[in-house]
């Protein structure tokens, strides 16, 4: 017997009536033999059948009291136009076997609705297994190979118990946060130039550490986080510090917030203005207060002439200690005798004062009408008020009592001649390329940030070269 359609597309439901006593062999031979040669032979059932369009007619008819009833169920894998004429033709059937006959169509179903409703039902019943399977939990996934890298990253400074990310030896600038754990969660996003300070005693590696790259400290929001960015500040050059939220640590936060609190990071002179603290912090290029040793003062040259002052000063830089302490102490025996280095000497002395050897004097003396003096005393008036000024090639004050922050908007959308610039704040490299385009000539700073490129048209000045 021919097979089922292999894709059935509609369902032909007729029901069936006859006034005497009829089987089921009588009622499918009726079909088709009355349909015969009704639809030509392209819609021929024998052929329909054949050709596996049409499938396996059932029949259901039951007797009662010399009369029959039933139902007719015939898939079709034709068109619905091709099925609702193969349809129509079965009512036309008047007489199965002995008895007469009526044969009435139902309906034509449509039976991938059906299927569809069976496949929607399913997948839901899929999908939740799915969702309930934690084994197909990708995030997991993802975080316990991320914790396993960040693990195998993670090492010790030096052959010491500090623990650090892999690039704190390589990166020019690093981050110092209190746990092993801040240090994991930082490398979580890729920070991996962090290292781990492990309590409120700063080691002596962290502390060298701070005077050779440029450092940012990164607490919790808490009070003891408070109490560890006042002992680095104390024993360590830190150039900029960055807090997490009030009672949250680093350790806890997520990506975003990380990213958020090391982009609105602040310098340390701010940090500790805005929270009041006292603090006597180390100056750039100095051992931290516990450690320095001074020297004896070195003899003054023989023709009594000043060593050229740096121009642009670096931390940790090729410069030895020695070379450090050595220009310390000229500085400082020369502050001990003002009397002597304010007093204007006449232009027709500058000449003699040169030549003629220094017999009494135990230390450099400088010009009065250097131009350094000036700029020196403009940037102590403006020590502790993150305050800058703006001054014309004649010295005069263009802008004063400028804050920092607006600094580079202003030096930017201002119209006036700058010529230069004295901060009370850390020189970046925006400042600097917004000098360089601005013709600026001088900018006097603290202290250097992280300036990867210095532009050759701007002279650099720190509080160390000044001194």
């Amino acid at each position: 017997m021919p097979v089922d359609p292999t894709t059935t597309k509609y369902l032909i439901r007729a029901s069936i009536k006859a006034d005497g006593v009829i089987e089921k062999p009588d009622i499918i031979g009726a079909i088709f033999g009355q349909t015969e040669g009704l639809l030509g032979n392209e819609l021929d059932l024998r052929d329909l059948q054949k050709g596996a369009r049409i499938g396996r007619i059932e029949v259901d008819v039951e007797t009662n009291r010399g009369r029959s009833s039933g139902t007719i169920m015939l898939p079709s894998a034709m068109d619905k136009v091709e099925s609702a004429i193969l349809a129509a033709a079965l009512e036309t059937i008047d007489r199965i076997g002995p008895a007469k006959a009526t044969v009435r169509v139902e309906k034509v179903e449509d039976t991938r609705i059906a299927r569809r409703d069976q496949v929607i039902t399913r997948a839901k019943e899929l999908l939740a297994t799915i969702n309930e399977d934690p084994s197909q939990d990708s995030g997991r996934i993802t975080d316990e190979v991320r914790n396993a890298v960040q693990v195998a990253e993670i090492g010790k400074f030096r052959n010491t118990k500090i623990w650090c990310g892999p690039n704190v030896e390589t990166a020019d600038s690093i981050i110092i946060v209190e746990g092993r754990s801040d240090v994991l969660n930082l490398l979580k996003f890729g920070i991996k130039n962090t290292i781990a300070v492990g309590g409120t005693s700063v080691p002596e590696e962290i502390q060298q550490l701070s005077t050779e790259k440029t450092t940012t400290l990164f607490v919790d929001g808490d009070r003891g986080g408070e109490l560890i960015a006042r002992e680095l500040l104390e024993t360590c050059e830190v150039d900029f510090v960055a807090r997490a939220p009030n009672t949250r640590e680093v350790e806890e936060l997520p990506h975003k917030l990380v990213m958020k609190c090391l982009k609105n990071k602040m310098t340390a002179e701010q940090f500790i203005s805005q929270h009041g603290l006292k603090i006597k912090r180390p100056e750039a290029g100095e051992k931290p207060a516990a450690k320095s040793a001074a020297k004896p003062a070195p003899e003054p040259q023989a023709d009594g002439e000043e060593k050229p002052a740096r121009t642009r000063s670096r931390r940790g830089r090729g410069r030895g200690k020695k070379d450090d302490e050595a220009e310390e102490a000229p500085a400082e025996q020369a502050e001990k005798k003002p009397a002597r280095t304010r007093r204007a000497p006449k232009k027709d002395e500058e000449a003699t004062e040169e030549k003629a050897p220094a017999a009494k004097t135990p230390a450099p003396k400088k010009k009065a009408d250097d131009p350094r003096s000036g700029l020196r005393d403009t940037l102590d008036a403006l020590a502790g008020s993150l305050k800058a000024t703006l001054l014309d090639d004649a010295g005069s004050p263009v802008k004063a009592d400028l804050a920092v922050r607006e600094l580079a908007d202003t030096l930017k959308g201002g119209k006036d001649t700058v010529h230069t610039v004295v901060f009370d704040g850390v020189i970046t490299q925006r400042l600097l390329d917004i000098a360089a385009d601005k013709k600026v000539a001088t900018v006097v700073g603290v202290k250097m940030g992280n300036v990867t490129k210095v532009p050759d048209t701007v002279e650099i000045l720190t509080k160390d070269d000044l001194n």
